[in-house]
């Protein structure tokens, strides 16, 4: 089992996707939810953050916190597994990146065909009023500013287009990526250990169809025992696969 082989096999497959989680990014130094340096062990209301309700109740407990590491996304670069899957499917080898990611990083590498099943703060709308929309780019400036965006027209503190708990996962991105994962005949499962649905259970469509999994990851999945390929390395097995279509091989 080695890289190579991992490579071979993406090569070969009819139907190449990816499923990236919140590993994939701390390589580019934002912080995950659950792991020793992440959200949970360093912000002291880390529950409140991404839920719907205190948001209703205080959305400045999100705009606060999310200062230092949604809205300035512009200082963070896509890592090497960013830059990878966009390689691939620049070669045609990779058909779509599903993401549990909201750092906006997929894009950022060069990949067009990203699935955000967590939503995306590409956007911020207002909770009341339908029409109204401000980018991305205009609400970090104000976050920046430790200032909230305001809609124009009820005053309400604008939303992002982010799935906070409490909140449905955005249907037609879930219908999208349930039809990605049921084509796959090879779905390399990154940086995730899978533990929160329905998006954990992406993987078992591939499976379901008769195709196969690969997961890198750092800690334990409930999938491990069924993946073809097992890696814990993320920035090393990216790094060689860089490597093998750069000059053909793993020096």
């Amino acid at each position: 089992m080695t890289v190579q082989d991992l490579f071979d096999k993406i090569s070969a497959a009819r139907h190449c996707t990816a499923f990236t989680g919140a590993g994939v990014s701390t390589l580019s130094g934002i912080p995950d939810f659950r792991g020793k340096d992440g959200l949970y062990a360093s912000e002291q209301d880390a529950e409140k953050i991404f839920d719907i309700e205190y948001f209703k109740e205080d959305p400045s407990i999100y705009y606060k916190a999310a200062a230092s590491f949604i809205y300035n996304l512009d200082e963070k670069k896509p890592s090497v597994v960013h830059l990878v899957l966009a390689e691939l499917e620049k070669r045609g080898l990779l058909k779509a990146v599903i993401t549990q990611n909201i750092d906006l990083l997929h894009e950022k590498a060069g990949s067009c065909r990203v699935i955000e099943i967590h939503g995306s703060p590409k956007y911020h709308y207002c909770l009341r009023c339908p029409d109204i929309r401000l980018p991305f780019q205009k609400a970090a400036a104000l976050a920046q500013a430790g200032k909230l965006p305001i809609c124009p027209q009820c005053e309400r503190v604008l939303k992002p287009a982010i799935t906070f708990f409490g909140e449905s996962l955005p249907m037609n991105a879930l219908k999208e990526a349930m039809g990605e994962a049921q084509n796959s005949d090879l779905m390399l499962v990154l940086g995730t250990s899978l533990t929160v649905n329905p998006a954990a259970s992406l993987p078992l469509y591939p499976l379901r169809q008769g195709g196969e999994i690969v997961i890198v990851n750092n800690m334990p999945t409930p999938l491990d025992n069924m993946a073809i390929f097992r890696f814990d390395d993320l920035e090393k097995v990216f790094g060689d696969i860089e490597k093998i279509m750069l000059n053909g091989g793993v020096t």
